[in-house]
């Protein structure tokens, strides 16, 4: 009878080879310094974050102004 625990230390030697030489590539990488550029992910987010801020801005200010009911003019100097 095979022990269940026998499989998962193979595995888990298995595993932590592939980590290490995983680590060692990305470690030789960064030591190469290539600039791989920004990442289109991040971009996105970020013009996506600012598109929703300004969006939340600008209706937060309508909604102000329409509770106000016109009453903003003067401030204006209008």
């Amino acid at each position: 009878m095979k022990s269940p625990l026998l499989y998962a230390q193979a595995a888990l030697t298995v595993t932590a080879g592939a980590l290490r030489s995983r680590l060692q590539t990305l470690q030789q990488e960064i030591k190469d310094g290539d600039d791989r550029g920004d990442s289109p992910i991040s971009t996105v987010v970020i013009i996506v974050a600012a598109v929703a801020g300004a969006l939340l801005i600008a209706g937060g200010l309508a909604a102000a102004y329409g509770r106000a009911n016109g009453k903003l003019s003067g401030i204006f100097g209008g």
